[in-house]
């Protein structure tokens, strides 16, 4: 057993005590969030609610359960997030496996103009205009098209796959597999914990998908569920749809609070089934180069 010296020791006290402040910063502000969407208007109005519901009711869940805008949303969400997730990955392997190979001859050039994309972001009206001219506007591709490749997943890729042995490839070569054959049947089977990394950065973002739906979106049965949730925020209960609007006028609080919450299971409950290829991913992307 390895003895610490008395500075290792403080050390130590002092890293944990750190981590134990850092992890409450970031988990009472979700206790506190649950216990609202847990509590009577009374309680929330007095400030009794701190970590722990107060006169426990389920009936802001109840309300917003039952209103039909709300899982329209959800389900605009889940759509964009799936098959936006799916487009994200598949064209970001499609760039990153012929940027990771050195036989190809315009690397560098594409490397070059992929790098400005990260340093230089195109303003908003002209990204406005690019979409309405493509015939995007007002529909659900235009959350998922224009950002189908993001420059920083697609360096973590491309460092992915050039940490793969080249012998593969070429043997693969030899007994005739084309290049798609290659990276659908070789690359993305090795490549598990990479496109399990980079499709939670895509799915995350795709599920927190806001601004966008504002620029791009008019139709109020396209909106994601993010934008909803501002509504239910920002707005009166008037453009609230029963039976919302009336737990929305006497519990606006716990009202806002259950689709906070509503809004962010899902993604908690992926990825505990997602942790151990995302920490590999994080890993091995950062290491190699």
């Amino acid at each position: 057993m390895v003895r610490l010296s008395t500075g290792q020791r403080v050390f130590n006290v002092f890293n944990y005590i750190f981590l134990i402040v850092l992890g409450l910063s970031m988990i009472l502000p979700i206790l506190h969030v649950v216990a609202q969407s847990l509590s009577s208007n009374t309680a929330i109005n007095s400030g009794k609610v701190f970590f722990w519901p107060v006169d426990a009711t389920l009936t802001n869940f109840k309300a917003v359960i039952g209103e039909k805008l709300i899982w329209r949303s959800f389900g605009v969400s889940i759509f964009i997030t799936t098959f936006g997730t799916f487009i994200n990955l598949a064209m970001t392997a499609m760039l990153a496996y012929p940027l990771s190979r050195t036989e190809y001859v315009y690397r560098k050039p594409v490397l070059i103009l992929v790098l400005l994309t990260l340093i230089f972001t195109a303003p908003l009206i002209p990204n406005y205009l690019l979409v309405k001219e493509l015939g995007l506007h007002d529909t659900l591709w235009a959350l998922m098209l224009p950002g189908a490749i993001s420059a920083f997943n697609l360096f973590v890729m491309r460092s992915f796959f050039m940490a793969l042995p080249t012998e593969l490839i070429d043997s693969s070569r030899i007994d005739g597999c084309g290049e798609m054959r290659i990276l659908w049947s070789i690359i993305l089977p090795l490549s598990k914990p990479v496109m399990a990394t980079i499709g939670i950065f895509y799915a995350v973002s795709h599920w927190n998908s806001y601004a966008n739906a504002l620029y791009y979106i008019n139709n109020r049965q396209l909106y994601p569920l993010q934008v909803r949730l501002r509504e239910f925020i920002i707005t009166d209960s008037s453009s609230i749809s029963s039976p919302a609007e009336d737990v929305m006028m006497s519990s606006p609080e716990g009202i806002k609070m259950a689709v906070v919450v509503i809004a962010t299971i899902p993604i908690m409950l992926v990825y505990p089934f997602l942790q151990k290829h995302f920490t590999k991913g994080m890993m091995v992307g950062s290491v190699k180069a």
